[in-house]
């Protein structure tokens, strides 16, 4: 489990995966970077440009995937699940929120 701290907002929690995945994201994707560490106001902004590119292809992604389908007169597929979208918007408020306090996020200490 990860857990994501900001004196400017309340904690968030996210499964282990999810958390790698929007650590992974971020451009923290070693071991080290991902058990613990810190988001600094003056790297939010290019933090919550990255969630919202990695939104955008996930989403671009799988709208190409059913045109493509249907393009074959194949049964679109159907995502099951939490979308990117739907996991890191939190994340993203949490940041916007720090970055207007000008507090840290911290995770793993």
């Amino acid at each position: 489990m990860y857990k994501f701290k900001s004196r400017a907002a309340g904690d968030l929690i996210m499964l282990e995966p999810n958390g790698r995945q929007i650590l992974a994201i971020l451009g923290r994707s070693d071991a080290a970077s991902q058990a613990q560490g810190i988001l600094l106001p003056e790297h939010m902004p290019e933090a919550i440009a990255k969630l919202e590119a990695a939104i955008k292809a996930d989403e671009d992604h799988k709208a190409q995937v059913i045109k493509e389908a249907q393009d074959k007169g194949e049964t679109p597929p159907r995502f099951e699940g939490i979308s990117l979208r739907q996991r890191a918007v939190p994340f993203i408020e949490m940041i916007r929120r720090s970055l207007k306090d000008e507090k840290e996020i911290v995770w793993g200490v």
